[in-house]
């Protein structure tokens, strides 16, 4: 499984939304993209790439895309 697919899935998962509703997901756009499911969200995305996001990045991590730049950063190529 790439990368892209991994992350993908992390977001299906972790916020129960379907494939078609990646690419607009924002935070607090979606029921369960409030602040529980960031924390949620970014725990499955530490685990899954073995990273650790610190508050900046947590921060920044406000929508699918942002998340891409944000594991960019970390040398994570998606």
């Amino acid at each position: 499984m790439s990368n892209l697919e991994k992350y993908n899935e992390v977001f299906i998962s972790r916020l129960r939304i379907s494939s078609e509703q990646l690419n607009s997901a924002q935070y607090q756009s979606l029921a369960n993209w409030d602040s529980v499911g960031q924390m949620a969200l970014i725990a499955a995305m530490e685990e899954e790439f073995n990273v650790s996001f610190d508050t900046e990045d947590i921060l920044c991590f406000t929508s699918y895309e942002r998340g891409k730049e944000v594991l960019g950063r970390l040398n994570i190529n998606l």
